[in-house]
């Protein structure tokens, strides 16, 4: 099997619940679906073959490698990531072992956990004096609360505590990673920034921050049964483990098992330096600027977990403002490094996927300049729009958030060159559009405006002209509202039609 000459050019349609070893066993921001990924992995190398992610979250590219029989190598400066990402991959564990362990919790601790929802608050107050608590540190300034433990209720704080030292008391358990896996995933759902999914069963929903990127505590809070969630999210690892060693023991029945994962936590700029340029195969999500502090975000289950984050590594986020300030200059000087490092640990005339959405056109500058000027051509850029996880930002102003993702395929084979000139032919973004719409909808026909946007970039790009698509979010709307475009709400595209017929648009902006 030689190695692919043309790229993937079209989009996969996603499928986010049909892994059950990425979904229900954890939350995590923007998770990328695991058979989107496969299909690149599949497609950009080989068996045996090295594939890295150095900004690896929750660890999907580094665990479909490793199913996929290569070397999964997973990067990421969030102990969360790691844990969560190392958690799901160690094929050691027995889903045997798990449901011992899981026994062994239900006849020692159950009962007391169940009991904590009959108690009387001055009881309650009185068992958190006798069972080992986190310190109650100060939040982010950005949270709802100050103080760590008015993220829970009294009674939350008592179950995670007894659920916590049950774990604990398993000692050198061969699953107790496993069953705190489940209870990191429990203490996501016991805590006051839960929104519960209106219409839905109360435990069916997630936190504010997955959905909104910050401690906003629910209006009325609800206390889901804390042994029940535990045991569900224990189950699903159990579900999650099964799945994962099929796959494992059917490459030992046939071709032979190869496959293996490997765990950093190291800056980006840091990874050359036991990597060096032995990588065949990157595919990354880099963060994505703005709205999401990870590390700040992650202090629910860090803090309780006693994971602690080095001052260095915290200074060195990726990200536009958190607690360290950081400015946008500084991300989009740290996105061009990471782009220049990744590519520096690539073999030559190999691939690189980046997976990217943002209004802001200076980050994709970022990306394709610093590509061009390490050498790699761009072979590809795929949009991903119809099945994606909305925020709640995305659910509030449809028409101004983008909710897809485009996935940029480089192959790094010394070819890579700057557009050589702006193009005479192009004056405005209005120009820039129209030839995207041309080739979005020849035919006139609904599109998303992701899929819009992204190919404008592109055009853009092509001609030397990107600064002239710098545009804000009301800008884009209205120039698309003015050449007969409206925007559906309910479909969450825009369409030619009348304005008098046309129900349920948004036209002020």
């Amino acid at each position: 099997m030689s190695q692919p000459r043309e790229p993937i050019v079209s989009p996969i349609r996603a499928d986010r619940q049909g892994a059950k070893r990425h979904y229900g066993v954890h939350p995590y921001f923007t998770r990328r679906p695991a058979n989107v990924v496969r299909a690149y992995i599949k497609h950009y190398s080989l068996p045996g073959e090295t594939v890295l992610d150095p900004f690896g979250g929750s660890g999907v590219t580094a665990i479909e490698a490793m199913l996929l029989n290569r070397c999964g190598i997973h990067n990421d400066i969030n102990p969360l990531a790691n844990f969560v990402a190392e958690q799901i991959a160690d094929t050691t564990v027995e889903p045997s072992q798990i449901r011992e362990a899981l026994c062994q919790m239900e006849a020692t601790v159950a009962g007391e956990v169940k009991s904590v929802s009959r108690l009387h608050e001055d009881e309650v107050e009185r068992r958190l004096q006798r069972v080992p608590l986190p310190a109650n540190i100060v939040l982010p300034r950005t949270s709802d609360v100050k103080t760590y433990y008015e993220l829970f209720s009294p009674r939350q704080l008592l179950a995670l505590a007894l659920l916590k030292r049950g774990i604990d008391e398993l000692g050198v358990h061969p699953a107790r990673g496993q069953l705190l896996l489940a209870w990191s995933a429990t203490l996501a759902k016991l805590n006051k920034t839960f929104l519960s999914a209106k219409g839905r069963l109360e435990s069916r929903g997630g936190s504010s921050i997955f959905s909104i990127f910050r401690y906003k505590v629910a209006r009325n809070p609800v206390e889901l049964p804390a042994w029940t969630i535990f045991h569900d999210r224990a189950m699903n690892v159990v579900e999650a483990k099964r799945e994962l060693l099929r796959m494992k023991h059917l490459w030992e029945r046939t071709e032979g098992w190869r496959g293996s994962f490997l765990k950093h936590s190291l800056d980006v700029a840091d990874l050359p330096k036991v990597i060096r340029r032995r990588v065949d195969y990157i595919f990354t999500d880099p963060p994505y600027g703005g709205h999401i502090a990870y590390l700040d975000l992650s202090v629910l289950w860090n803090h309780w977990l006693g994971f602690e984050v080095a001052t260095s590594l915290k200074e060195k986020e990726m990200i536009v403002g958190g607690e360290v300030r950081h400015t946008e200059e500084y991300y989009i000087r740290r996105l061009k490094e990471s782009m220049s490092v990744c590519l520096n640990m690539l073999k030559p005339n190999r691939w690189m996927s980046v997976v990217f959405q943002h209004w802001n056109l200076r980050y994709f500058q970022a990306i394709l300049e610093q590509a061009a000027e390490s050498g790699a051509s761009l072979k590809a850029a795929v949009t991903h729009v119809g099945d994606t996880i909305w925020s709640m930002h995305k659910k509030k102003n449809k028409e101004r958030v983008l909710a897809g993702e485009m996935i940029l395929t480089f192959l790094n084979d010394g070819k890579g060159r700057l557009p050589k000139s702006i193009s005479p032919s192009i004056h405005s973004a209005a120009q820039i559009l129209d030839e995207a719409l041309e080739e979005v909808t020849p035919d006139g026909r609904p599109f998303p405006g992701e899929l819009l946007f992204n190919t404008a970039i592109l055009k853009a790009w092509a001609h030397g002209s990107l600064n002239l698509l710098d545009l804000t979010r009301e800008e884009f709307s209205q120039i698309l509202v003015s050449k007969g475009w409206r925007y559906n709400k309910l479909k969450h595209h825009w369409f030619s039609a009348p304005m008098d017929v046309v129900p349920n648009l948004q036209l002020t902006f």
